[in-house]
């Protein structure tokens, strides 16, 4: 990941649909219970729809009842970043790829044990990889943690 270039924003319009582009760069949200992920129960990790830095599995995914894809934590917590978002007049925690600098969701202090927080994503944001494919896809190395 570390020879990551973020693409242009022409580059990144042409490559992301329109509510990628817009979750992605312009920290918009999409609908509950009307995204890809939010109810997906298959095998696999999320990775950043950008960068592809991995960012969440299916182990730590959760029905919060939020119709956005919640985990309990991250993958690999040194993909994501985290900072104070003020745009709703009170502070949220919001989330970022660390490579790509995707806007992916916000943390809530309402989760599940073992950890008590709750990464509400949006599906534009993420791309998901089902077990079966991550050695093709060059993520083999996540494969131990659903043996």
């Amino acid at each position: 990941m570390n020879t990551f270039i973020k693409p242009s924003d022409a580059e990144l319009r042409e490559q992301l649909t329109s509510l990628q582009y817009e979750v992605t760069q312009h920290e918009g949200t999409e609908r509950p219970f009307a995204n890809e992920y939010w109810n997906n129960k298959k095998a696999g990790i999320y990775v950043d729809v950008v960068s592809g830095e991995p960012l969440f599995s299916s182990l730590d995914k959760y029905d919060s009842g939020t119709g956005w894809p919640s985990f309990t934590q991250p993958l690999e917590s040194e993909n994501v970043v985290e900072r104070t978002d003020l745009k709703l007049f009170m502070p949220r925690t919001e989330v970022r790829s660390k490579q790509g600098g995707s806007h992916l969701g916000h943390i809530f202090d309402d989760g599940p044990a073992p950890t008590g927080l709750r990464y509400c994503m949006n599906s534009a944001a993420l791309r998901f990889i089902q077990v079966e494919k991550l050695e093709e896809e060059g993520y083999g190395e996540y494969l131990k943690l659903f043996k």
